[in-house]
């Protein structure tokens, strides 16, 4: 048999990392900018503009000293007083048209990036998911996708300091060439300063930015309601606490960090500004002291020696500004250079006019490698980044499985746990793919349907219930946004809900708690049935959960699965005899195989492992009668 083909490059992460911030990111981030190229355009006008603007004021210093103050002419002086004046009420106009685009562009790359992730995480297959931490990810739609936007504000100030140095370096040489040649004698050590420290901020930032996701990651499991009844059932706060301690910790010791190293780095290159403004200082006032300059153009030359070296050291900075923002960017396009394993194909066609016949054609199944569906900076902490992901897929789940599932009938798939139904159940909603055989529905591959159509003849009701943060009647409306208020009410009373959700103080616009937390077991499995019914599929999977109910309610449960499975073809993975009984047809699964089909009385009949576990575990006392009560087949309904 064939196995998943790996389509995880085999180099070693860190280098991988290091070629897409070189040669691909830049490309990628173009991309992303080519929507806002006219304002692009408009906004590297107004840095221009800002350069020029910003460049003129020493020479009018240099004029009001030499020809106003010098020469007593209070005319000059109140003239370029007042174009002071001017210019730096223009400065003001420059940097506010400046900011405004760099928001407007900023702000626009924020929303595109989150959109885009949003809308590709969303589309990844079920493996994904179950292999990445959630706050890591949260991480990357949050942290990093801010800490990218910084990138447009760091282009912009890399714009505006060249063009500050052009517009500096221009007139400074008019003033005095020799001037200008001694105080650009100190870029060589600038370059150095820059070349030894950039490098070694870019990892301190990458390591704190995966030391946040870590941080967020622990949030994200003992903030919902599962993790903290968790936590307080075993008792363990206090050591939650110390965890998470240890974790801020790390992020609290890693910003130190940076902020030092960053520091020591701008009071490097401060050092050497400052040294190059000394020489100019001393070798201007040599030449002002000896009549070759004017003092006015010394002060101009001061002035402009601080507007050269501000700029520069500006650069090296925001050199490491960008290699963090490269890194945010990289850790963004990591997740969206995932694909989905479970897509449409080219070609692929609506399913339509479904009756609802199922079949499976010797299907084989395992699951995919990790390195096929996920990301390992979303699944290793901080401490073990640099591991690869197995790139080798799991072992055969499900081996040469046949059957046929006819339109309207219920088919039963039973067997321990661990056997491949909730597997194999998974595969016709397309949760995960078939790697060898086919499965059918109405004749139609579902390789070869669209996934929106499949999940629009197929309803599934799971055994823990999901519900969203939200009122009752918008958790129905998930299953069809434009039910009416009337089709919701019948819906309820399909489901043997209604009269429960009419006896609320606020009715159907209840909010039901995060992950329906706020309503019981039962309650919550009825509001699932009645937003199946709602969906109105052909095809109902269903995992039953009615193990841990009480007797009154599991009956509720029973008769809205009645109504929900009528005249619908049904998959029901049975834990319940009485369940397994009414099935048109029993499929029993056993290590990955289908090792009988029947049904109840054919099975009995013919011996093997439904006829022992049935009279090993029912006749045994597991089952208390034979229609309802306590009677389970398998004393283990744990999912498979």
């Amino acid at each position: 048999m064939r196995g998943y083909a790996s389509r995880a490059a085999r180099r070693d992460p860190g280098e991988m990392k290091a070629a897409n911030i070189t040669r691909g990111t830049l490309r990628r981030i173009w991309h992303f900018l080519r929507p806002y190229r006219g304002r692009l355009a408009q906004y590297l006008v107004a840095i221009i503009g800002g350069a020029v603007v910003g460049s003129i004021p020493p020479l009018l210093v240099r004029d009001l000293i030499d020809k106003g103050i010098n020469h007593h002419d209070l005319t000059v002086v109140d003239a370029l007083a007042a174009g002071m004046i001017g210019l730096a009420l223009a400065q003001t106009a420059v940097s506010l048209v400046n900011r405004w685009f760099g928001s407007v562009i900023g702000e626009g790359i924020i929303y595109d990036l989150r959109v885009q992730l949003f809308d590709h995480v969303q589309r990844m297959p079920v493996a994904f998911f179950t292999r990445t931490q959630t706050g890591s990810l949260m991480s990357r739609l949050t942290n990093d996708v801010l800490d990218a936007q910084n990138a447009v504000g760091t282009v912009a100030s890399v714009l505006s300091d060249i063009f500050t140095l052009v517009a500096t370096l221009v007139p400074m040489f008019v003033l005095s060439p020799a001037i200008t040649g001694f105080a650009l004698m100190v870029l060589p050590p600038f370059v150095v300063v820059d070349r030894v420290m950039a490098g070694r901020i870019a990892r301190v930032s990458r390591h704190r930015m995966q030391l946040n996701a870590d941080m967020s990651a622990t949030m994200t499991e003992k903030f919902n309601v599962a993790g903290a009844l968790l936590v307080k059932l075993f008792g363990r706060p206090v050591q939650e606490s110390r965890q998470f301690a240890n974790r801020a910790g790390a992020v609290r010791d890693s910003g130190v960090r940076l902020a030092l190293m960053s520091r020591y780095l701008f009071a490097a290159l401060s050092l050497v500004g400052a040294v190059g403004t000394a020489a100019v200082y001393w070798l201007g006032g040599r030449e002002a002291a000896t009549g070759h300059l004017a003092v006015g153009t010394v002060v101009a030359l001061a002035a402009y020696v601080t507007r050269l070296y501000s700029p520069l050291t500006d650069l090296a900075s925001t050199r490491v500004d960008l290699l963090g923002a490269m890194v945010s960017f990289d850790r963004v396009f990591e997740v969206l250079d995932t694909p989905p394993s479970v897509a449409d194909r080219p070609g692929a066609v609506p399913l339509e006019n479904v009756v609802g016949k199922v079949e499976a054609s010797h299907v084989w199944f395992r699951y995919p490698a990790a390195a096929d569906v996920s990301v390992a900076s979303l699944e290793h902490s901080a401490e073990t980044i640099g591991e690869a992901l197995p790139a080798e897929p799991g072992p055969w789940v499900l081996r040469d499985v046949s059957f046929v599932a006819e339109p309207g009938t219920m088919t039963a798939l039973v067997g321990p746990s661990g056997a491949g139904k909730s597997t194999l159940s998974s595969l016709v909603p397309r949760l995960y793919d078939v790697v060898e055989g086919s499965l059918r529905i109405d004749g139609h591959d579902v390789k070869d349907v669209t996934l929106a159509s499949l999940a629009g003849q197929i309803g599934v009701v799971s055994q823990d219930a999901h519900l969203f943060h939200d009122t009752i009647a918008a958790n129905l409306r998930y299953a069809r946004p434009s039910a009416t208020d009337a089709e919701l009410l019948e819906a309820c009373r399909g489901a043997r809900i209604h009269e429960l959700i009419a006896s609320l103080p606020d009715g159907y616009d209840t909010v039901v708690g995060e992950r329906g937390y706020r309503l019981s077991g039962g309650e919550k499995q009825r509001l699932a049935i009645a937003r199946v019914l709602l969906k109105d599929p052909s095809v109902v999977i269903l995992d039953e959960a009615t193990a841990h109910l009480d007797s009154e309610t599991e009956l509720l449960v029973q008769q809205a699965l009645a109504t929900a499975l009528s005249g619908r073809t049904a998959i029901v993975i049975a834990h319940r005899l009485s369940t397994i009984r009414a099935a048109d047809q029993i499929l029993v699964i056993d290590g990955g195989e289908l090792v009988a089909r029947g049904t109840h009385s054919e099975l009995v009949a013919q011996g093997g492992l439904y006829a022992d576990l049935y009279h090993t575990q029912y006749l045994q006392g597991v089952g208390v009668s034979e229609d309802g009560g306590e009677d389970r087949l398998w004393s283990s309904p744990a999912r498979a």
